[in-house]
């Protein structure tokens, strides 16, 4: 059964935008009578039938509806600089997403390689994973902040900052994150500066190493989701 996005399942029907339409007929070839599933991203999941197939503006009817919950025993929120190659802070989003994420913030650090998020992009990466992923939950996909507003008005039960200075920092896989809220923060390729990690630790982050290899932003962040998954 093919799978839409539409964020608001509240009512009885649903019209497709033009884009979505054009995919639902022009390229699906549905017609009247079709059914698909659809996702609002916040929990439910809807079962729905073509009721005017027209290729600007399909219209379906909502059979059934069901709510989802994450499935998930913690709440987990990644606070990352984003990559010089957007393609790779893409490849993490997509990929998050897939294994399981709640939250996604954009940091500006001082060693940042970029300073721009184009995060209507970002949120279509993050549509189609969770259409592929088959889950009910879309992570909240929020604009570039810079560290220190992210810091100051950061809270949840475990904060972690992963950064490369040679110090004393625990492994984030000796950790235990079941039903707690969860942020952590993950630098740019020149790592956080020592302002930064000194401002963060007196924000009551936690220092944590990843593994015993120096990673990239995306490969971090990455490690960073399914650690959690797997301690929690």
């Amino acid at each position: 059964m093919h799978c839409f996005y539409e964020p608001d399942l509240s009512g009885d029907s649903v019209l497709l935008s033009e884009e979505e339409s054009k995919h639902a007929v022009r390229v699906l070839r549905l017609s009247a009578g079709d059914r698909v599933e659809l996702l609002d991203g916040k929990g439910t999941r809807a079962v729905a039938e073509v009721s005017d197939d027209h290729p600007k503006r399909c219209e379906l009817t909502i059979i059934s509806r069901s709510s989802e919950p994450t499935g998930r025993n913690f709440r987990l929120h990644i606070a990352v600089a984003p990559t010089k190659n957007t393609d790779r802070i893409e490849w993490f989003v997509e990929k998050a997403t897939e294994i399981g994420i709640d939250e996604i913030t954009f940091v500006e650090c001082e060693h940042s390689e970029r300073t721009t998020v184009k995060i209507d992009r970002i949120e279509k990466v993050a549509i189609s994973a969770m259409k592929q992923s088959q889950q009910s939950h879309l992570p909240i996909i929020n604009e570039l902040t810079s560290f220190r507003d992210f810091i100051s008005t950061c809270n949840a039960d475990i904060k972690l900052i992963a950064h490369c200075v040679d110090s004393e920092r625990k492994a984030l896989s000796d950790l235990s994150f079941r039903n707690k809220t969860v942020v952590i923060l993950i630098g740019p390729e020149g790592d956080f500066s020592q302002e930064e990690i000194t401002s963060a630790l007196e924000a009551k982050f936690m220092p944590v190493v990843m593994g015993f290899t120096r990673l990239r932003t995306e490969t971090a962040a990455l490690y960073a989701v399914s650690t959690v998954h797997v301690k929690a």
